[in-house]
């Protein structure tokens, strides 16, 4: 198998600016949980351990369904999140291609618009889940431990920014020629690696996909084949496109991976596979084959 990135020289670093851009999104949930510094004192108490040894911590509005909701919600819009774009820094930042924006944007304001139906359905019944919790935390419930409808609203945020990817020369600080030259290098260096880690991510990304769908394919000795699950092919399927809108650097092993898991995945269906043991059996063989072509990451 070939190595997947050969690093360009300084002057070669890949200018992916006019085909990318950094994309930050984040969220923030009320958890409604708060320490009982009183309980914990009294469970290491009970047990003779030292203080802080046990902490209890309780769920001030109980089994709540609109906050389950929203949380649930929420951890559901991050994975689509990550599923559609490819990593990039350290804080979080993630990349996206001009090509795969209009989709990712549109995805992700209606669900960000539904996020907010949900916090505001919450608001809605806030204040009852306080008097519902009273009921069901016991001894353990105290009124001054729950904020105002106002402030608990404000634990709520969704956040989605872009910001334009810098060219991998563009400093416009004034200083040395020796020292200029020096922040180029790095700074190079350091955008061949980001987008290097990118690119690696998604290789990954399909190499464990293509695996799991693979075995899913295989039949046993009895000839009974696997479960198949539609999350798993529609992630093939996803990721498969990932390859041409991902593409930054027009890696032509990318596009002919592409194209090769077009031959095999398009037009076909689970259903397909699942009522004909010959075709299923074809769709292994080919898939497994896509698999060792992949590029050596490690794996």
């Amino acid at each position: 198998m070939n190595d997947l990135f050969t690093a360009p020289s300084v002057d070669t670093a890949p200018s992916i600016s006019s085909s990318a851009m950094i994309v930050d999104f984040n969220a923030s949930v009320y958890t409604a949980r708060k320490k009982d510094h009183k309980a914990s004192e009294e469970v290491n108490h009970a047990n003779s351990a030292d203080k802080g040894i046990a902490n209890v911590s309780k769920n001030l509005l109980g089994n709540c369904a609109e906050l389950q909701a929203i949380q649930k919600f929420v951890g559901n819009l991050r994975n689509l999140h990550y599923s559609m774009t490819l990593p990039w820094s350290d804080n979080g930042s993630r990349l996206i291609t001009t090509a795969a924006f209009f989709k990712y944007n549109d995805d992700m304001t209606r669900l960000i618009d539904e996020g907010w139906d949900l916090v505001r359905a919450f608001g809605d019944v806030y204040e009852w889940k306080i008097m519902d919790a009273q009921a069901t935390n016991g001894s353990l419930w105290n009124r001054d431990e729950y904020l105002t409808k106002d402030a608990v609203m404000q634990k709520f945020s969704f956040r989605l920014n872009y910001t334009p990817l810098p060219e991998a020369g563009d400093f416009r600080i004034d200083i040395g020629n020796e020292a200029m030259t020096q922040i180029k290098s790095k700074y190079a260096a350091h955008y061949t690696t980001q987008i290097e880690g990118a690119m690696n991510d998604l290789w990954h990304r399909l190499h464990d996909n293509l695996t799991t769908l693979a075995r899913q394919l295989d039949v046993n000795e009895e000839g009974k084949g696997n479960r198949l699950y539609d999350s798993v092919f529609e992630q093939a399927l996803n990721l498969t496109e990932m390859l041409g809108t991902c593409n930054v650097t027009q890696d032509t092993q990318m596009e002919a991976m592409r194209r090769r898991l077009e031959d095999v995945l398009h037009g076909t269906n689970l259903e397909q596979i699942k009522n004909s043991p010959t075709f299923r059996e074809e769709t292994r063989t080919k898939l497994t084959a896509a698999i060792a072509a992949l590029p050596s990451l490690d794996m």
